[in-house]
């Protein structure tokens, strides 16, 4: 059977990060993951875990400052994109998030890729946790450097890195490229996390353009046996969102 994890960089937002980890746990999430929890103690977020017995999936890099979306493939931030590197992979080692998201930010062209890769290379030297690319739709992130699967692809094949994977949000891929059923199977091999949520909205899964149904059955198939990430935002209090989980579960 399915299982799901709770972003709670959508999720809960309301509540401070241990006490969302415990919301999650009372809703019936398998797991949880967010985005920068560094505001929070470390020790205070894992006493929530292990007091919840819930898994923290992954965590993300600094996003740089506002209007910034990541500095990792930009040129002239190498030694900010490590620094935020260094500080994912401190944070995660104290909660013991299984994966960190790497953010690339706005930036195109060839130095930012050989850039990106470089950096990436560093990440994924300096842990063995499992570092994480996402592609980010045109509409909601425009200029981001990291746009499509197949570009994601291309670097995790250039980087070589066997802790290098892509994380693959359904939500980001149907509203770019489509296809999410082929993608996931095509894919698979180089997936290290997968998200949802509706398109083109991004709200709960029971709705939109997108067969959550079928896509959930695919990932069954397909023999994947972790949480997948639940990301996606909700118009009032989170637990009133969640009569999806009956139907899915």
């Amino acid at each position: 059977m399915i299982q799901f994890s709770a972003n709670l960089g959508f999720l809960w937002t309301d509540r401070t990060l241990p006490d969302a980890i415990r919301a999650a746990k009372s809703a019936g999430f398998s797991a949880v993951e967010c985005h920068w929890p560094y505001d929070t103690q470390p020790e205070l977020v894992r006493k929530a875990l292990e007091e919840t017995g819930l898994p923290m999936l992954g965590l993300n890099t600094h996003r740089g400052e506002a209007g910034q979306n990541g500095l990792t493939a930009l040129p002239d931030r190498v030694t900010d994109a490590r620094t935020a590197i260094d500080q994912a992979v401190e944070y995660a080692d104290l909660i013991d998030a299984q994966a960190i998201h790497v953010m690339a930010g706005f930036a195109d062209g060839a130095s930012a890729k050989t850039t990106f890769v470089a950096n990436l290379h560093y990440a994924a030297e300096k842990t063995a946790r499992t570092i994480l690319i996402e592609p980010l739709n045109r509409h909601d992130a425009p200029d981001y450097f990291l746009q499509t699967t197949d570009q994601a692809y291309d670097i995790i094949a250039e980087v070589a890195a066997p802790n290098l994977k892509l994380m693959f949000d359904c939500y980001h891929v149907g509203r770019t490229e489509g296809d999410i059923t082929t993608r996931l199977e095509n894919l698979l091999p180089h997936i290290g996390h997968i998200q949802f949520a509706s398109v083109p909205d991004r709200g709960t899964p029971d709705h939109g353009e997108l067969n959550y149904r079928e896509i959930f059955a695919t990932i069954e198939k397909l023999e994947w046996n972790k949480p997948i990430g639940a990301e996606y935002k909700q118009t009032g209090p989170t637990d009133d969102s969640l009569n999806w989980m009956k139907d899915f579960c």
